[in-house]
């Protein structure tokens, strides 16, 4: 299952990020950074760990702001 849940107007808090992303590979891209996923998330601090698998969304201001927007892909049921 994939699942990408966003909503931004392209400036979003106090960081340059929109958002980030991740895929079976992050975390083991994070690890190799040095920094433990899971305690950045334990911290809600996943900032520095999705800055270090190169996986923050960036996309400076958009000046809009549309709409919340979450997309679920999942394969469908297998049939004997």
């Amino acid at each position: 299952m994939r699942v990408l849940c966003g909503g931004t107007d392209g400036v979003d808090g106090p960081t340059d990020a929109a958002g980030g992303w991740a895929s079976p590979d992050t975390a083991a891209a994070i690890r190799h950074a040095g920094l433990d996923p899971a305690a950045r998330l334990a911290d809600n601090d996943a900032y520095p760990a999705l800055a270090a698998a190169d996986a923050l969304l960036r996309t400076g201001p958009t000046h809009t702001n549309v709409a919340d927007v979450a997309v679920v892909v999942s394969a469908g049921a297998r049939r004997g």
